[in-house]
């Protein structure tokens, strides 16, 4: 039914049928994509919500007479369920920056890509506001003191109340009532995006194009920087966070004036609120619609609710007490338990073979130690390990073994920091001398008491040769 709709609207518009019909993944939406292959391959989309569709189909021809970046549409059906669309290609900002969301490290081209977005946001902001008629939007035409609390209860009863956790009702409705207040402080009359993130930023010839703004509504500006920069699987480190803050601070000065203190200020609010927005968006999606993108995004979430929580919000005493308590629940303190890293160290004999990795990780270094002076060739040290005082200060006393672990905590320590940041859980590092004795028992011995000191990580110390096990418990 759906196809036949759409090739109907294809002929009407190009006098010929699309050479295939492929269906398109599709998210968090009801709306269902296809793309319609030909000359021309365009998008068809069919939407279950006729006022949906209509915000949409206003708001991409508004946007596209200011001059912003968005899909062009060509035609539709009499009663707005079907349409077809520009063809943009298949390239997510989201998966544009996937080698940067996977290692917290993002390149110069991902950093680009998430400076041009960001400077483009003030641009739909504030000439996408200009002229519009804000009727269309659906469900709402402004951010109001209704849709606040209609999101602060999505959370409270799609979330809250899904993990089973007691709360005073009207204490949590008396603070909400507070967030609502302080929301709503700056009244502003630009355009607000609503789901403004990576998934719904397209890339084409290396330039961002907006998709999925049928949400928008009159609203300030915080709320979209929130959106954008705590996404929750986005990944982005503060150091960036920070960088592409500015940004768009600088692109935002050519529309208005901007008291940055202020600017700070009131964005932490819109932070906290656009996570519990999400949360409650996880828990529906995830919990009842059984999607598991959204299950998998919400320890993201809570994670970032805790590194929020560690400034106080003084307006907010019970909800913030609510919160906490909601991030120290067992399903996830254990999640985060699990996603803990552990560091394996072991030492071992070439001869006898490099150790393989349990984990299936494959993360991780071998250091080779035969290049360092070896004690194991004077015969009085060939009773004793790296771990005896006798083999122990030859090496030290020689020096060559302090100079080749410098290096080594400093390729480490790198990947540790990093593996912790980015919630990974298991790294090997393996240490090989010759009979697996002198030089790489020292070293392995040495590594994990370093890491345990400075990181707090599990070390799982293994002397493969020697027949040496040691645990080094995670600090809390």
């Amino acid at each position: 039914m759906i196809t036949e709709e759409l090739k109907k609207l294809y002929i009407t518009h190009t006098g010929h049928e699309p050479e295939a019909i492929d269906e398109l993944p599709s998210s968090g939406s009801n709306r269902r994509y296809f793309r319609l292959k030909g000359t021309p391959t365009l998008i068809g989309v069919s939407g279950e919500s006729v006022e949906e569709n209509r915000a949409f189909l206003y708001m991409a021809e508004h946007f596209r007479g200011k001059g912003l970046p968005v899909p062009e549409v060509f035609i539709r059906s009499e009663d707005n369920i079907y349409y077809l669309q520009e063809d943009l290609g298949d390239t997510l900002l989201f998966n544009a920056i996937e080698k940067g969301r996977k290692t917290s490290v993002f390149d110069e081209e991902e950093k680009q890509l998430l400076r041009k977005t960001m400077r483009l946001l003030p641009a739909v902001q504030f000439a996408g506001a200009d002229g519009m008629d804000f009727s269309y939007c659906y469900p709402q035409a402004e951010f109001n003191s209704r849709s606040i609390l209609w999101d602060l209860n999505y959370f409270k009863y799609c979330f809250l109340k899904a993990t089973g956790m007691d709360f005073q009702e009207d204490r949590l409705e008396d603070d909400f009532q507070k967030m609502a207040d302080v929301l709503l402080r700056s009244s502003s009359a630009t355009f607000m995006y609503r789901d403004f993130q990576s998934r719904n930023v397209m890339i084409k010839d290396d330039e961002p194009w907006l998709i999925d703004f049928q949400g928008g509504r009159k609203g300030p500006v915080y709320y979209d920087v929130a959106s954008f920069l705590w996404q929750a699987k986005a990944n982005y480190p503060d150091s960036l966070r920070q960088e592409l803050l500015k940004e768009y601070i600088e692109a935002l000065r050519k529309y208005q004036p901007v008291d940055e203190s202020y600017f700070y200020a009131q964005l932490r609010h819109f932070v906290l609120f656009r996570t519990m927005q999400v949360l409650g968006a996880y828990g529906f999606r995830g919990y009842f619609e059984k999607k598991p993108h959204f299950i998998q995004s919400v320890p993201f979430a809570i994670e970032n609710l805790r590194q929020l929580l560690q400034e106080p919000y003084p307006e907010y005493p019970y909800l913030c007490k609510v919160l906490h308590r909601l991030t120290e629940l067992k399903q996830f303190t254990d999640d985060l338990k699990k996603r803990r890293l552990v560091v394996k160290v072991t030492s071992f004999a070439y001869k006898k073979g490099i150790p393989e990795d349990s984990s299936g990780n494959g993360g991780g270094f071998v250091f080779d130690c035969r290049a360092v002076n070896n004690p194991g060739k004077y015969e009085r040290y060939k009773p004793f390990t790296g771990l005896d005082e006798p083999v122990v200060r030859f090496l030290e006393e020689d020096g060559e073994i302090a100079v080749f672990l410098e290096h080594v905590y400093g390729l480490v320590d790198a990947s540790v920091k990093r593996y912790m940041e980015r919630g990974f859980t298991n790294l090997s590092v393996c240490f090989g001398c010759t009979g697996g004795q002198h030089r790489s028992v020292y070293s392995a011995q040495h590594l994990a008491e370093h890491l345990n000191k400075k990181f707090g990580v599990q070390v799982n110390l293994i002397h493969r040769e020697q027949n040496i096990e040691q645990n080094f418990s995670a600090k809390q």
